[in-house]
């Protein structure tokens, strides 16, 4: 799931500045899971700019809303008269939620609540780890169902680099594990040594960022 965290109170109240109809929008999907972004994370934002407003003796509206994603039309449909109503719209969703809504709604002022960080799982109980890079050119069969790009920490497709010292990265003071560690202890349990004597070639990149917007086209579901 896409994992974000909120910006600092001061950072968002600059960007909803001089604003006096603002609607916190809220996003039940990734963010929610990663206490972030959901109706709770709403409530709690709306409560601290009108607090703050208080103190500062201004007085505007502040309204909350949630809906179930941000980055499908469908559900933004749904929203589409307060939105619309909001001199501003604070999206407590990740960068494609905020880009859903300013291409949805061309003439509504939207503004990020969170800094989207990576693509990831919980751990631990308030915890949260990245897993994928979303290169487009996966290597999971190969490397034990571990992603090098994103556990290792130098991004390597073929490892280890030597630096490391019992399972630990020189990267990071020594607590950091080595994810080559991690993908060479996975394949000896699977009895799949062998992949690591295959190269893996240098990835084309541009298929990340060097053409614009990346797209996926299924034929067989397009109407």
């Amino acid at each position: 799931m896409i994992i974000a965290e909120q910006k600092p109170l001061e950072e968002i109240a600059r960007l909803v500045a001089g604003h006096q109809k603002v609607l916190v929008l809220g996003c039940g999907t990734c963010v929610t899971v990663c206490f972030s972004g959901g109706q709770r994370e709403v409530g709690l934002l709306a409560s601290a700019l009108r607090i703050k407003d208080s103190i500062a003796g201004e007085r505007r509206e502040i309204g909350e809303l949630t809906i179930q994603r941000q980055c499908e039309w469908e559900f933004l449909d749904e929203a589409a008269e307060r939105i619309q109503s909001a001199d501003v719209v604070l999206s407590l969703g990740c960068g494609v939620g905020v880009q859903a809504i300013a291409e949805h709604f061309p003439k509504v002022s939207v503004v990020p609540a969170l800094n989207t960080s990576f693509m990831g799982m919980p751990v631990a109980p308030g915890v949260w780890e990245a897993r994928c890079a979303a290169c487009g050119q996966c290597v999971l069969a190969q490397t034990g169902g571990i992603c090098p790009i994103v556990r290792c920490s130098k991004g390597l497709l073929n490892g280890p680099c030597g630096g490391s010292v019992d399972g630990k990265c020189e990267v990071g003071g020594g607590s950091t594990e080595c994810g080559w560690q991690l993908i060479y202890n996975r394949l000896e349990a699977l009895g799949q040594l062998d992949s690591l004597e295959e190269i893996t070639p240098p990835k084309d990149w541009r298929t990340l960022n060097g053409q614009g917007s990346r797209r996926i086209v299924r034929e067989e579901l397009k109407k």
